[in-house]
C-alpha cells in the first residue's frame, strides 16, 4: 500500500455554509415578506383611505342637509353679497364673538324670536341677514377645518359652478384661501377664488355634480399644490343641486404611513424570523452538523493515517440510527472494505505488471519476427519492396512475410487471423512459420496452403482462421503465381497507369475445414508494374461518424501518390486513414505491403 497521502482540497466549514445559508434565508424571507406587506398595505392602505374620504364628505353633507334651507340661504347670498360676507381669519377664537353679536341683534330687533322656530331667514332685515351670514360662514368653516385635522386630510371645501358651460368653480367654502384687511383693520378670508376645473383631470368632479349621484371612483391629483386624491359628494338640498362638498388627502401622507407600518412590520418579522431561525440552527447543528463533522473528520483521519482503526471510531460517533448513523456505518464499512480491496489491488497490480511486461515482450518478439529491415534484399536491383504493421493492441493477428524461394523466386504473404490480443498472435505466430516453411520447400501457393490448413485445423479448439494473400513471383519473366484464401483484393498498377483492385475469386480462409484446396491464379508483371496489398484494418477504419474509409477511399489516396516509391506510399496511405479516422480509436490491426517490380537490368 502506498504511503503517500492524496493531496485533499482545502477545507470549508460546513457550520460557516449553514450560517451563511441561514442568513440568506433570513433575510431573503424579509425582503419578500416586506414587499407583500408593502404591496397589500399599499391597495388596502389606499382603499381604506378614499373609504374614509367618502365617508367623511358624506358626513358632512348630511350635516349641511340637516340644516335645510339654511345652506341655500348662505349660498344665495354669497352670490348676491360676496363683499359683506367676511369670516375672521382666526375664525376659532371669533366665532363665540360673531354668535353672541348675532343673538344681541336678534333679541333687540326681533325679541324672542329664533330663526328657522318662529322666523324665517326672509323675515331679517338686511343687517340681521348679514350677522347671520357672517356668524354661519364662521360656523361652517370651523366644522370644515375640524374635519381637517381629525382625519389628517389635507383640506375639505364647498364649490359650486360659476360657469357650467366653461367648467370654472368657486370656491365659496375653502380653508386654504388668502387673507386681506377689512375696513376695520382686521385680517379676514378671501373668499370665492374662480377655478378652470378641467373634466379630463378632474372626471368624477364632473360627473358628480351633472349626475347628482356619489360616484364610486375618484380624482388623483399631482399638480403645484402637491399629489392628492380627491373626492366630491354632490350637495342637494330640497331637490336642488347646490354644489358639491370635496375632501383630499395626500398621497404623500398615504405613502409615509404606508412606509412606516411596513417598517415596523418588517422589524417584527425580522426579530421572530431571527429567534427562530437561531433556535432551528442550534438544533441542526447538534443534531445534524456536528454528526456530519464527527465523520467527516474520521474519514479526513483515515485518508491521511490509513489506519483501519478509524472505522470503529466512526461508528461509535454515528448518534441515532437515521440516515447520518447510516452513512457513518457506510463509511466504516467502506473503510474496511477498502482495507481489503487495497490487498487484493496490489496482487492484481503485481500480477498485471507481470503480464503488461510479457505483452511487452510479446509484442516485440512479434516485431523481430516480421521483416523490418528494408530495403529486405539490398544487392538486387530488380525490386523495391517496403511494408508496415500498427497493432490495434500490444500484440496482434496481422502479419505479412517476404523471402526469396531461390535466386529467381519471391515469395509475397499478408495475412491477417481472426480476433484479437494474445491468442491471435499466437496463431499468427504458427501461420507464419507453416507458411513460409511450406513456400520455402518449394510448393506452389495453393500446395502450400492447402497443407497448411490441415496442420491448423489439428486441435484448433478456439476456431480461428486466417485470411491470406500468397503469391510467388518468378523475377526473371515476371509472371506471378496468386492464391487469396478469403483475403481484401490486392491493388495493381501498370507501369505509368493507375491503381485498380484485381478481384479474382476467392478461396476459404485457412483453417476453417480440414481437407480445402485453394484456387491458384496467374497474371504477368512488366517492369515498372506496383501491387499494393493490406489487410481489412485499412478499409474498415472508422472515423466518430460510424464511416468506413472504404475501398473507393483507398484507390483514392493510392492514386493520388501515383509517383510514390513503396517506401514513400505507405505512409502517405497511413497519413490519409488517420486523417479520415481523426480522434476516433483505432479498431483494427492495420497492415500494408507495397512492391514494385523493376525486372532485369533496372
Amino acid at each position: 500500500m502506498s504511503d503517500n497521502n492524496p493531496v485533499l482540497p482545502a477545507k470549508k466549514s460546513l457550520v460557516k455554509r449553514f450560517v451563511r445559508l441561514f442568513v440568506a434565508f433570513a433575510l431573503g424571507t424579509i425582503i419578500v415578506t416586506s414587499t407583500m406587506t408593502y404591496l397589500t398595505q399599499t391597495r388596502s392602505y389606499h382603499e381604506d383611505c378614499v373609504a374614509d374620504l367618502r365617508k367623511l364628505t358624506t358626513h358632512l353633507t348630511r350635516l349641511i342637509q340637516n340644516e335645510e334651507d339654511e345652506f341655500i340661504c348662505l349660498k344665495q347670498y354669497f352670490q348676491e353679497h360676496p363683499e359683506k360676507v367676511q369670516v375672521p381669519l382666526d375664525f376659532r377664537s371669533e366665532l363665540p364673538k360673531l354668535e353672541k353679536k348675532y343673538n344681541e341683534y336678534m333679541q333687540e330687533t326681533y325679541p324672542g324670536k329664533v330663526i328657522w322656530q318662529n322666523i324665517d331667514y326672509v323675515d331679517l332685515d338686511e343687517e340681521g341677514r348679514r350677522l347671520y351670514v357672517n356668524y354661519r360662514f364662521a360656523y361652517w368653516f370651523k366644522i370644515f377645518f375640524d374635519a381637517v385635522e381629525e382625519f389628517d386630510l389635507s383640506y375639505v371645501y364647498f364649490i359650486y359652478p360659476e360657469n357650467e358651460q366653461d367648467h370654472i368653480m368657486n370656491y365659496m367654502f375653502d380653508p386654504t384661501l388668502g387673507t386681506k384687511t377689512s375696513e376695520d383693520g382686521s385680517e379676514i378670508l378671501i373668499l370665492g377664488d374662480i377655478v378652470y376645473e378641467d373634466p379630463a383631470i378632474h372626471k368624477y368632479m364632473w360627473d358628480a355634480w351633472n349626475s347628482g349621484i356619489i360616484q364610486d371612483g375618484f380624482d388623483s391629483l399631482d399638480n403645484e399644490y402637491g399629489h392628492v386624491y380627491t373626492y366630491c359628494v354632490p350637495l342637494i338640498i330640497n331637490g336642488e343641486k347646490l354644489g358639491l362638498v370635496c375632501s383630499e388627502i395626500s398621497v404623500e401622507y398615504v405613502n409615509s404611513e404606508i412606509s412606516s407600518n411596513v417598517i415596523k412590520q418588517g422589524l417584527v418579522t425580522a426579530l421572530v424570523l431571527i429567534i427562530f431561525t437561531f433556535i432551528l440552527y442550534l438544533l441542526l447543528n447538534s443534531q445534524i452538523l456536528q454528526r456530519i463533522i464527527r465523520i467527516e473528520r474520521g474519514v479526513r483521519s483515515y485518508a491521511e493515517q490509513k489506519d483501519p482503526a478509524v472505522a470503529g471510531e466512526i461508528s461509535a460517533n454515528a448518534g441515532d440510527a437515521d440516515e447520518i448513523g447510516s452513512l457513518a456505518g457506510s463509511f466504516a464499512g467502506m473503510i474496511t472494505e477498502l482495507e481489503d480491496h487495497m490487498i487484493n489491488l496490489q496482487r492484481v497490480t503485481a500480477e498485471k505488471e507481470r503480464i503488461d511486461a510479457d505483452l511487452s515482450i510479446a509484442s516485440k518478439i512479434q516485431a523481430d519476427m516480421l521483416p523490418k529491415i528494408f530495403p529486405p534484399f539490398p544487392e538486387r536491383k530488380d525490386i523495391d519492396i517496403y511494408a508496415t504493421m500498427n497493432p490495434a493492441k500490444e500484440v496482434g493477428g496481422d502479419f505479412y512475410d517476404l523471402f526469396l524461394v531461390d535466386a529467381d523466386h519471391l515469395a509475397l504473404v499478408i495475412a491477417d487471423v481472426s480476433g484479437k490480443g494474445v491468442p491471435a498472435s499466437l496463431f499468427m505466430v504458427i501461420a507464419k512459420t507453416l507458411i513460409k516453411n511450406r513456400l520455402q520447400m518449394g510448393e506452389a501457393p495453393a500446395e502450400a496452403l492447402a497443407n497448411v490448413n490441415n496442420q491448423l485445423c489439428e486441435g484448433n479448439d478456439a476456431e480461428l482462421f486466417v485470411t491470406v494473400w500468397a503469391v510467388v513471383i518468378d523475377l526473371k519473366t515476371g509472371d506471378v503465381r496468386e492464391v487469396n484464401a478469403g483475403h481484401e483484393y490486392p491493388a495493381f498498377k501498370k507501369a505509368g497507369g493507375v491503381f485498380e483492385l484485381i478481384k479474382t475469386k476467392h478461396s476459404p480462409a485457412v483453417a476453417t475445414i480440414e481437407g480445402l484446396s485453394f484456387r491458384e491464379t496467374f497474371f504477368h508483371m512488366d517492369p515498372g508494374d506496383m501491387l499494393f496489398v493490406y489487410t481489412d484494418g485499412v478499409t474498415e477504419a472508422t472515423n466518430k461518424d460510424m464511416e468506413l474509409f472504404g475501398e473507393k477511399r483507398l484507390l483514392k489516396a493510392l492514386n493520388g501518390n501515383l509517383g510514390a516509391a513503396p517506401k514513400e506510399l505507405l505512409p502517405a496511405i497511413k497519413k490519409e486513414i488517420d486523417d479520415f479516422v481523426g480522434e476516433a480509436p483505432q479498431f483494427d490491426d492495420i497492415t500494408m505491403l507495397a512492391f514494385t517490380y523493376l525486372g532485369e537490368g533496372e
